[in-house]
């Protein structure tokens, strides 16, 4: 656990020794070392681009005008340990970078011995074609020279399987390549680390690479899921993130104790999938104390029940089961039943036990969800709550209400509570919701809220943020998807680029659409993983698109594409190769309410996978 610059400056002005001490300093202000971060981790640029005389690396004067030594001090001072960076090769990955340690091992690793550094961040870059288990062995042979403990992390991005074979080098070894602060990098880095849990284990972790909490390119509810998950894969936590800008909502994220105990667990087990299907996720982790701390996690952009249960999860039979919610730092009781309506891309995380205190706890009861999430402005939709008792006693006066934005008409059209709730039973109501004619298209937060009685008279509440959409009927005949607005979008490098090929990471640096040496005035330009949704409100009858791998990245990438109507797949592609042309796709979407273009990778992994819906049109 500790800090990395990367994620928040790469290599500008602003990483430097000011900024390092000030990480120090906030660990300790904020209680983040009580937490148990400690390690204060140096990225690329921290030397000159040239080595020494002596064939020495030279910190930079600029960033650190008093040397790494002094650095170190400092850190070590605050009782935080000192990590550094450099690469497996003749330089490191920036372009403005410094000499990377292939040839100079022993030099290198003596040097940062000599400073007192007690972390080494390892690189590929510039490697120069060379083997990469004689690459990484020669720097763990060198580090175990100096005599200094220094934990070695193996940043070789999954190329050559490290999980077979750097347990026996390091302490902990990347999974793939670099995430991105947007949900769709961390979710498809998310998917290719969870299958690697039988190479975990104490002393030896699979790194899917630091955290973007805070940087500002998802929701809070997205850094929660990407700390939640990272926490039950057991994978390192490196902050990513300038703490001296922190906002009380990063910092009470990152200094979730409860969470971070699953992810420390001494056991060391990283969590196993349990379920997956339709974007609900259940991925649960063995706990020193015979406990299961269990992820109900949703990938989808609606909310959705997932649900299992204390037998699937691997707990021993029991009359009742204590259920504790790491994010709202309460206990109930189950009768065996782990369920929640988790929001879009949310996560709810359990630590749950069979112990025989379970009946001091109030029941646990679900709070359901259906409907409502999309409306046409002036038209009312029907909302319906579902609450249910999943434990052993009564749930007392439960109440549930529905709060939308000011001007909105909210109101129940069934009953919306009861004096008693017994085991097992539910209370469903319904509700009308009407948005003011004339409101614009766009995401607007609903608040659904149950409350009840324990049987000891405590009160106990459950919030239930919903994102519900105002939407517009599309446009009859023949459009093109280019154009017209979509519901949500993910892209896995950057932004969805509307009528260009993807570019890179920033917004609008697309180019003309190429597949094949074609070239196509529209579509949508993707990398995979992605997924695009619009509203087609069950008045749209077909999607047509010709599908490829974008001509910008040279001859790399292999992806499929997908077409999908209200959670049912209607058209698929197979694997395409940039050595392929354009395919066309067609897909039936008569009735469906939402149709969603998807693009996966090729089953390799996702570098290069630009992908192109050209001339992606809708017929309604």
């Amino acid at each position: 656990m500790g800090f990395n610059n990367w994620n928040s400056t790469h290599c500008r002005a602003e990483f430097n020794e000011a900024m390092v001490k000030g990480i120090a300093d906030i660990f300790v202000e904020k209680g983040l070392k009580d937490a148990g971060y400690e390690y204060v981790n140096l990225d690329d640029c921290w030397a000159l681009p040239q080595r020494g005389t002596d064939g020495r690396l030279v910190p930079d004067p600029v960033r650190f005008p008093n040397g790494i030594d002094a650095v170190a001090d400092y850190v070590h001072a605050k009782g935080l340990k000192l990590g550094i960076y450099t690469s497996a090769g003749t330089r490191t990955c920036d372009s403005t970078g410094m000499p990377g340690a292939l040839g100079h091992e022993y030099s290198d690793a003596r040097q940062f011995a000599d400073w007192g550094v007690d972390y080494l961040k390892y690189d590929n870059c510039n490697n120069q074609g060379l083997d990469a288990v004689q690459r990484y062995t020669t720097m763990r042979d060198a580090l175990k020279a100096t005599g200094r403990p220094i934990v070695y992390s193996i940043c070789e991005w999954g190329e050559n399987k490290p999980w077979e074979w750097a347990g026996e080098l390091g302490q902990l070894w990347r999974t793939t390549g670099d995430i991105g602060d947007n949900w769709g990098s961390m979710l498809s880095i998310l998917k290719k680390n969870l299958p690697l849990a039988p190479y975990a284990g104490p002393g030896h972790w699979n790194d899917p690479d630091m955290l973007e909490v805070g940087n500002g390119g998802m929701t809070a509810t997205e850094y929660r899921t990407h700390f939640s998950m990272w926490s039950v894969m057991a994978a390192p936590l490196l902050i990513g993130t300038d703490l001296r800008h922190a906002s009380d909502e990063t910092l009470e994220i990152l200094g979730n104790r409860e969470v971070i105990a699953v992810d420390q667990d001494p056991l060391g087990r990283q969590g196993t999938v349990i379920s997956s299907e339709g974007g609900r996720w259940v991925v649960a982790k063995e706990m020193r104390d015979g406990s299961r701390a269990v992820a109900l996690f949703n990938e989808s952009d609606t909310p959705q029940r997932v649900t299992t249960s204390a037998k699937a999860v691997g707990l021993p039979g029991a009359p009742g089961y204590t259920q504790r919610d790491l994010w709202q730092h309460r206990s109930y009781h189950t009768a065996g039943t782990l369920s929640a309506t988790v929001p879009a891309h949310g996560t709810v995380l359990l630590r749950v036990g069979a112990d025989r205190g379970w009946a001091q706890h109030p029941p646990a009861v679900e709070l359901g969800l259906e409907g409502g999430t999309l409306v046409e402005a002036g038209t009312p939709a029907t909302l319906t709550t579902t609450a249910t008792d999943l434990g052993r006693t009564p749930a007392h006066r439960v109440s549930v209400s529905v709060r939308g934005p000011e001007g909105w008409r909210v109101r129940a059209t069934s009953p919306a509570g009861t004096a008693v709730l017994p085991a097992g039973r539910s209370l469903r109501t319904t509700w009308s919701l009407t948005a003011p004619a004339g409101t614009p298209p766009g995401s607007y937060g609903l608040t659904v809220e149950l409350s009840h009685r324990a049987s000891n008279g405590a009160r106990v509440g459950t919030v239930l943020p919903v994102t519900t959409s105002v939407v517009v009927p599309p446009p009859s005949g023949t459009s093109g998807l280019g154009d017209l607005p979509w519901l949500s979008a993910t892209n896995g490098w950057g932004p969805v680029e509307r009528n260009t090929s993807n570019g890179e990471s920033a917004a609008g640096d697309g180019n003309p659409i190429t597949i094949g040496g074609v070239v196509y005035d529209a579509g949508l330009g993707v990398h995979a993983a992605s997924s695009v949704a619009y509203y087609t409100g069950r008045v749209c009858e077909k999607v047509t698109a010709e599908v490829g791998v974008d001509d910008e990245k040279g001859a790399k990438g292999t992806v499929a594409f997908q077409i999908w109507a209200d959670g049912t797949e209607v058209a698929s592609t197979g694997v395409l190769t940039n050595a392929m042309p354009a395919q066309p796709v067609t897909a039936d979407v008569t009735g469906a309410e939402v149709v969603r273009l998807v693009v996966t990778n090729g089953g390799d992994d996702t570098d290069s996978d630009h992908a192109d819906w050209a001339q992606a049109r809708l017929t309604c």
